[in-house]
């Protein structure tokens, strides 16, 4: 009996080394321009090219202006970061959606829009919040500069082998709980490290309640628990969303990948590493009081003092509150909000803004 993580994993192993790392092939890598330019470097310097170019799609998103995106990039290192990406690209012939293109966004909100991210694939970028994709039934994970490299020369990667774990929501969410809430709950109850070395599957009513954004939002804040990724079964509603998609399987082709599809999940009787429950109905809208995801609290709550603190986190919690102005013990809920920020691969999609903006 195996879990969804390892259905995918195990079918795209090509060697294994004993005691060491899998060498994984890779179905799909998104390249952006903050971490490619050495990676591109290195194939020149070895006389390589991209072995399987049609597997890589590259946009720019970490350095191009929200607004005046007609003019130059005023920054003289963000210009060059965007303009070494469209020379790599068209150099070794990668799909490139650069600024002015229709396409051009977030590389994790793109690829799953245009139906680019499917389920049952292994998904790399060089980019930690990579797990994004994981929402779709796939495994997906942040890779470093060297493996970018790895993975445009031979459309594989070497990397040891994850533990499995799974997060049960079981139960109905309450009013006004969203994504966000859910992650912020979890990372609160198993810390920002109690995922380390492990790929989580995310299951329960609550889960299969979600809207495919939501589920990206969930998957997405997986590493800031310390998780390799996370993934959720793929359902009805995965294969709504991309069905019709400008790179989603057509005709013939989808009937056989949506056989395909709706094999993938974990066994009854699979066995994971480590398996977490949690009731919805405990989960309430949250907010953070400090500088990392951990330190959040129910919005009505009050910020811990700071004896119910573990002593190793006491200098970083005086810090976030210096940082924040905050008080220990202090209610938060009322205070007035300075700035709202809308836009990362966490909240930037156009569903995130429509339901921002029923608010006001």
């Amino acid at each position: 009996m195996n879990t969804l993580f390892d259905k995918i994993w195990d079918t795209h192993v090509v060697t294994s080394v004993k005691g060491g790392p899998d060498q994984l092939y890779i179905d799909r890598h998104y390249c952006h321009e903050v971490t490619s330019p050495q990676a591109f470097n290195e194939l020149r310097a070895r006389n390589l090219k991209v072995f399987r170019p049609e597997r890589t799609t590259c946009s720019p998103d970490h350095n191009i202006p929200t607004l005046n995106q007609d003019k130059p990039i005023a920054d003289p290192v963000s210009r060059n970061q965007v303009e070494t990406l469209a020379t790599n690209a068209s150099e070794f012939g990668l799909a490139h959606y650069g600024l002015g293109n229709e396409k051009n966004g977030i590389i994790h909100v793109i690829g799953p829009e245009y139906g680019l991210t499917q389920p049952g694939m292994t998904i790399v970028c060089g980019d930690s919040h990579t797990s994004t994709h994981g929402a779709f039934g796939a495994v997906a994970f942040g890779i470093g500069t060297s493996e970018v490299a790895m993975v445009l020369a031979s459309q594989c990667i070497l990397q040891p082998k994850p533990k499995t774990m799974r997060i049960n929501i079981e139960g109905k969410l309450s009013p006004g709980v969203t994504a966000k809430d859910i992650a912020l709950f979890i990372i609160s109850r198993m810390t920002t490290g109690g995922a380390t070395g492990y790929f989580v599957e995310y299951a329960g009513e609550a889960i299969r309640s979600l809207s495919m954004e939501e589920r990206m939002t969930v998957c997405n804040l997986s590493i800031e628990m310390g998780a390799r990724g996370g993934l959720i079964a793929p359902d009805e509603t995965t294969f709504g969303y991309i069905k019709d998609k400008e790179f989603a399987p057509k005709g013939k082709d989808w009937d056989k990948a949506l056989a395909y599809w709706k094999t993938l999940y974990s066994d009854k009787d699979a066995i994971f590493d480590k398996e977490v429950t949690f009731n919805a109905a405990e989960i309430s809208p949250r907010i953070t009081y400090g500088t990392n995801p951990g330190m959040g609290i129910a919005i009505d709550e009050r910020i811990p003092l700071e004896e119910s603190i573990e002593d190793s986190g006491k200098i970083s919690f005086r810090r976030a509150l210096s940082y924040m102005d905050f008080s220990a013990g202090e209610l938060l809920m009322g205070k007035k909000i300075d700035y709202v920020f809308l836009g990362s691969c966490t909240n930037g999609r156009i569903e995130d803004f429509r339901a921002f903006a029923n608010l006001v």
